[in-house]
């Protein structure tokens, strides 16, 4: 009785015991769902932002006055009076 004990106990012991072993499957399955979830979430979210800031950015260039799209340009315009 007591060898068969101490033999379970010592496989036991080999294999250390992760999460996975700890939760059953469908509780692992749905925390996993739950994290696609979330980054498919957070991914949207930034492409919003980065799709906001592109519109405004457009909008800006798009009602630029013409002396500040003068001063913006490279070329020396005094050069051409």
């Amino acid at each position: 009785m007591k060898n068969k004990r101490k033999q379970v106990k010592n496989d036991k012991q080999d294999k250390p015991v992760t999460l996975g072993d700890l939760l059953n499957e469908q509780l692992a399955k749905q925390l996993k769902d739950v994290k696609h979830e979330l980054k498919t979430k957070e991914e949207e979210k930034l492409k919003a932002e980065e799709e906001k800031r592109k519109e405004e950015k457009r909008l800006r260039e798009k009602n630029k006055s013409f002396e500040e799209l003068l001063n913006e340009n490279p070329l020396n315009w005094k050069e051409y009076k």
